[in-house]
């Protein structure tokens, strides 16, 4: 008798865990799985490959420079060979994001130029993830990934506009901004 609860409860244990586990996919495994697969391109940049002056920030754009710690894209760049892959590809990309975990910020453009989402994961004023999603028919799709620590959406903003001024040419920013020109 004490033998068939050993079992039992091992049994129940074993069920929970294998229950449990998140099988659905995330951005994470997304990115491993196709880094290197053909038609796609990736770029990690860590923040301080950005170049900015931090003397010239204002207190909100430091704070939000200091708490990135880096940018991933990955792309999906569309010829003529690759139409089909692409929509199978921009459907993944998009399931992924429907999980609730990511808390849409914004969305926005139109079917002729590219859409674009930008999505969090963390708690309003403790971003873990900044998760910007643009597709457009004619190039392909990207999916960039600011990940850092407590990060501020309203700091973060702030700090684009100071990107916004820098040149990046003859920089390992030019593949990024490329890709969005």
């Amino acid at each position: 008798m004490l033998s068939l609860i050993k079992r039992t409860v091992v049994l129940g244990i074993l069920v929970v865990a294998f229950t449990s586990c998140n099988q659905n996919p995330t951005l994470q495994t997304y990115y491993v799985d196709n880094e290197l697969r053909p038609g796609f391109t990736t770029l990690d940049i860590p923040t301080s490959f950005v170049g900015l002056d931090e003397k010239e920030l204002t207190p909100e754009q430091l704070d939000a420079y200091e708490s990135v710690d880096k940018l991933n894209m990955l792309a999906f760049v569309l010829d003529e060979n690759n139409k089909e892959n692409y929509e199978v590809e921009l459907a993944k990309v998009k399931t992924i994001l429907e999980n609730p975990k990511y808390e849409e910020l914004m969305r926005g453009g139109n079917t002729t130029d590219g859409k674009f989402v930008i999505k969090l994961l963390g708690e309003e004023d403790d971003i873990d993830e900044i998760i910007l999603f643009g597709s457009a028919n004619e190039r392909g799709f990207a999916l960039v990934r600011i990940l850092g620590n407590s990060m501020n959406p309203e700091h973060i903003m702030s700090l684009a506009s100071a990107l916004e001024s820098k040149d990046f040419k003859d920089t390992d920013m030019t593949q990024f901004t490329n890709f969005f020109k």
